[in-house]
């Protein structure tokens, strides 16, 4: 089963590429290097590092593999062989990157966001707010079956709710992506997790409650520890709203009926209409909904002082395609009601195709084979064979920058492993969900870290932290592991027994 949902398609094949002329010092050594030198670059320039000097550390980092598969025996057309189809991989994603941004200009301007702002300022106080992002975009995610989709529509609302509350940009983003990853893992609609079971050889309905063994507790513990941070974190002066709701009132024509676009387009997501045809309707929703309630904002943003033809579409396709910002008496708002168009993901665009780069030479010279073996090479009792897989996933995550590549290639690996020691592939998949899924988002140059970070406006190192349930994953499915908590066995090697 193939979902259809925001974010690129898995592959349904992937040829692994072994290279037995490759040590695995050689393997690594590509690796070693790219994060010595991106550790430095983050070191010199902070947050600046993502407009365009990591990008080109990461083309360095790939300069080095080539190197290593140059006096390897490996033909610099192979290299670049699999480069183009790692590049052709995330063409979907890249679209999609393009499509978000033109959607969240059209929704600002029509007042969408504003009016999710605006609610959701009356509803969502301080104290339960971070738990309540938690379980609305969970639902959100389950729904949909995508992650992409949550951040996309109502993790921008709710960013930009915790900003007016005061509230840590990097709390509420990590909220988001829990409840998010959470969903994105338990719904049978997500692309990961049909994939996961297909690499393990497991049927996909026993691998989610296989799954939500280890994935429901550690959904509870992020849960509380949200909970917990509601009631103690410093909400002085975000406890009266009403100057900020009056600012958002004053600026822009509030109405229940903008909430018919992002229902439509979460029912076109669902009903599986195509990723890019859903959000291109909602971006053509949000132009005609800002044409009919916000007219005024449409001609300031078309450079007139009022709505005619020409202001009206000079209006629409600047926030379609680049920056644009509403003004309002409040300070502390205009960061908030900023949108960057399709312009503003061009960064990470560029991010994602340097990644790929990277990614693509590795997998050309045999790396990516040759760490994954290295590591079931380790794997001499039934945790070492757990926690290789976690490895792998997490290795593959750091040099392929892809988390469909951290699931196929351990996958494909570890299946005869697991078959060998008696194990049923269930408890394959889940460690490749527990390990591969939810930690993509933790990489900034992932494509999945690349995504969320450019879409929520909040950097990787800013989230990392509080996506709880994004890093607490894999420690859950070795803690079960370690002590042989839900195990399943073949039914064969029991019968064998």
């Amino acid at each position: 089963m193939e979902s259809q949902n925001i974010q690129p398609n898995p592959p349904t094949e992937e040829n692994i590429i072994e290279n037995k002329e490759l040590n695995i010092w050689e393997a690594i050594l590509p690796v070693l290097i790219l994060v010595g030198m991106l550790a430095y670059n983050v070191f010199v320039f902070g947050d600046d590092a993502l407009s365009g000097s990591n990008q080109f550390i990461l083309l360095m980092g790939a300069a080095v593999a080539a190197v290593v598969g140059h006096f390897n025996k490996v033909s610099f057309k192979q290299m670049m062989t699999e480069v183009a189809e790692n590049v052709r991989s995330t063409s979907g994603a890249l679209l999609i990157l393009l499509m978000v941004g033109a959607l969240a200009g059209t929704w600002l301007i029509s007042g969408i966001i504003p009016s999710m702002i605006y609610y959701g300022l009356q509803i969502l106080n301080p104290t339960i707010f971070l738990a309540a992002c938690v379980v609305i975009c969970s639902i959100i995610s389950i729904a949909t079956g995508s992650s992409w989709t949550t951040s996309a529509t109502v993790g921008i609302a709710l960013v930009g709710i915790g900003s007016a509350l005061g509230i840590s940009l990097g709390m509420t983003a990590g909220a988001v992506l829990s409840g998010a990853y959470f969903g994105d893992k338990l719904s049978p609609l997500s692309d990961t997790t049909n994939l996961a079971p297909a690499m393990a050889g497991g049927e996909l309905f026993s691998h989610i409650k296989y799954m939500s063994m280890t994935t429901v507790p550690t959904y509870i513990v992020a849960l509380t520890v949200f909970i917990i941070l509601g009631f103690v974190i410093d909400s002085s002066g975000t406890t009266d709203t009403k100057a900020i709701l009056d600012s958002i009132d004053a600026a822009f024509n509030i109405n229940g009926w903008l909430f018919l676009v992002p229902v439509a387009v979460v029912f076109l997501i669902v009903k599986k209409a195509p990723p890019l045809l859903a959000l291109l309707i909602g971006t053509l929703l949000g132009g005609l909904f800002a044409l009919l309630f916000q007219p005024g904002i449409v001609a300031t943003v078309g450079g007139s002082d009022s709505l005619d033809f020409v202001s009206g579409y000079k209006g629409i396709m600047n926030a379609i395609t680049v920056s644009t910002s509403v003004a309002t008496d409040n300070p502390a708002l205009n960061d908030l009601f900023s949108a960057k168009g399709m312009e503003g993901m061009l960064g990470t665009i560029w991010l994602i195709i340097c990644a790929m780069v990277f990614g693509g030479v590795m997998d050309g010279i045999g790396a990516l084979s040759r760490i994954t073996k290295a590591l079931l090479g380790m794997a001499k009792t039934t945790f070492g064979l757990f926690a290789s897989t976690v490895g792998s996933c997490l290795a593959l995550n750091v040099t392929a920058s892809d988390q469909y590549l951290a699931i196929v290639v351990p996958g494909k690996m570890f299946a005869k492993a697991y078959n060998d020691r008696g194990l049923a592939p269930e408890n394959l998949s889940r460690t490749l969900e527990d390990s591969g899924t939810v930690t993509s988002v933790l990489i900034p140059w992932n494509t999945c870290g690349a995504y969320h970070s450019g879409v929520l406006g909040v950097s990787v190192a800013d989230y990392f932290f509080y996506a709880i349930f994004n890093w607490l994953s894999p420690f859950m499915t070795l803690t079960f592991a370690a002590f042989q908590i839900k195990i399943k066995q073949l039914v064969q090697s029991q019968e064998a027994a």
